[in-house]
């Protein structure tokens, strides 16, 4: 096979990875940013770098990790201040604000208030941690720290989600929390 024929080849492994992953990298972005429109912008700087980095990579294995870090130092980017940002329609814009029936809307946007109210790397670690559900070790090697930073980073962005969520608690989890 030719030149030609290895890069298209590579194109479509591309392609099938980014078709099989996407969503779940824009759900991430989004627990992270808390804006569908941010996530989006996100998920695509953090293929677009993956894409740029492709023809380099040589374990496929480790993309999941490779993309997880990508997204998230787009995320911690200082020059992607919401202030910086440009907007293509008015806030509450009908024109792609489009109602869907979710049963948990309310309790979600209530969870993601309160995540945006807790520092960047607090709100990172707890993301990595209990949304991907990555082990510590891992989420230290994403954000540059040791374990013991990630597990003290977890133990106060939770502290900052319960103070955050106030009142608001009580009405999710059923029961009460101790």
């Amino acid at each position: 096979m030719g030149i030609l024929g290895f890069g298209r080849r590579r194109d479509a492994d591309f392609v099938a990875y980014y078709e099989a992953r996407a969503a779940a990298v824009r759900r991430t972005a989004y627990v992270l940013c808390g804006d569908w429109h941010l996530a989006e912008d996100l998920t695509q700087t953090a293929f677009t770098k993956l894409y740029q980095a492709w023809h380099r990579l040589e374990r496929y294995e480790a993309l999941d990790g490779y993309i997880r870090q990508t997204l998230l130092r787009a995320f911690l980017d200082d020059r992607r201040r919401p202030w910086r940002r440009e907007y293509a329609t008015m806030p509450q814009s009908s024109v792609f604000d489009v109602p869907v029936a979710d049963h948990h809307a309310d309790e979600r946007e209530i969870l993601l208030a309160a995540l945006a109210r807790i520092p960047k790397r607090r709100r990172a670690v707890i993301v990595l941690r209990y949304w991907e559900d990555l082990p510590v070790d891992e989420v230290a090697q994403l954000l540059d720290c040791s374990p013991g930073t990630v597990r003290s980073q977890a133990s106060r962005g939770l502290a900052d989600l319960r103070a955050a969520l106030g009142d608001d608690l009580m009405e999710l989890v059923p029961g009460g929390v101790r």
